[in-house]
């Protein structure tokens, strides 16, 4: 078999395979849920992360005329350096989450009014702040499964800060590590150019099993329109981020 056999054959294959060979779970559409509780990772703290980067046409234009495809020798190339736009800072993903408690309790956690959680108290969910730029640690949710008893549904979202409209703009992933277990992944990979809100994915207990759902819903408002779509009842107002010094 020549090098570009090699290169070339099977590709699709590599890829089928590498959720197993990376210990990961792709939540899709077909393929929309997963138990925390079959899989043994009802307990400890679960990490929910946001990271995100800008789409590679927008970093480095359009690309080469006629692709590796017409020119495979252009894989060896160095792509040219380009400065970071004015329309990447802008970019400002949120993390935030929705909780219902078993008792009744409503509320929401976000960097947004500074509503942090708490915990090891309820709702036994805190948020670690926010991160304006999209950084390789992004923004992370962190959930007590301790208390999981406690917890009656939990709807994890992503919202657009500045009203500028980027879910076209940004290649964002939610990944779930539950302390035990394979990472529970869900990429926002919809292009919705005028949505600011997204609702990614749903923890609720169901008879004391903890079932994850994905849910990738965008709607062109913010929290407000995410509420009703999901039947929370909250009061919103509007709210405001202190000045990037």
């Amino acid at each position: 078999m020549s090098f570009w056999d090699g290169l070339w054959r099977g590709r699709s294959t590599d890829y089928e395979s590498g959720s197993a060979a990376t210990n990961s779970i792709e939540l899709t559409k077909r393929h929309p849920t997963v138990s925390l509780s079959k899989q043994g990772a009802a307990t400890g703290n679960l990490r929910v992360n946001l990271s995100w980067q800008m789409r590679t046409s927008d970093l480095i234009g359009k690309p080469r005329g006629g692709g590796l495809l017409r020119h495979p020798l252009q894989m060896f190339r160095p792509e040219p350096v380009q400065a970071h736009t004015q329309s990447m800072v802008n970019v400002d993903l949120d993390l935030g989450c929705l909780y219902e408690l078993a008792d009744g309790d409503k509320g929401v956690v976000q960097p947004l009014g500074h509503f942090l959680g708490s915990l090891n108290s309820p709702p036994y969910v805190k948020g670690s702040g926010d991160d304006r730029f999209g950084s390789g640690s992004g923004e992370t949710l962190y959930v007590n499964l301790d208390h999981r008893e406690a917890i009656k549904r939990l709807l994890v979202f992503v919202y657009i800060y500045d009203q500028t409209p980027a879910f076209d703009r940004t290649h964002a992933k939610v990944t779930l590590y539950p302390s035990n277990g394979p990472r529970i992944e869900i990429d926002l990979d919809e292009r919705q150019p005028q949505a600011r809100s997204c609702a990614v994915v749903s923890i609720e207990n169901v008879k004391d099993e903890l079932i994850v759902r994905r849910e990738v819903k965008f709607v062109y408002g913010f929290q407000a329109e995410l509420d009703r779509l999901y039947g929370w009842g909250l009061q919103w107002g509007r709210g405001y981020k202190s000045k990037v010094g």
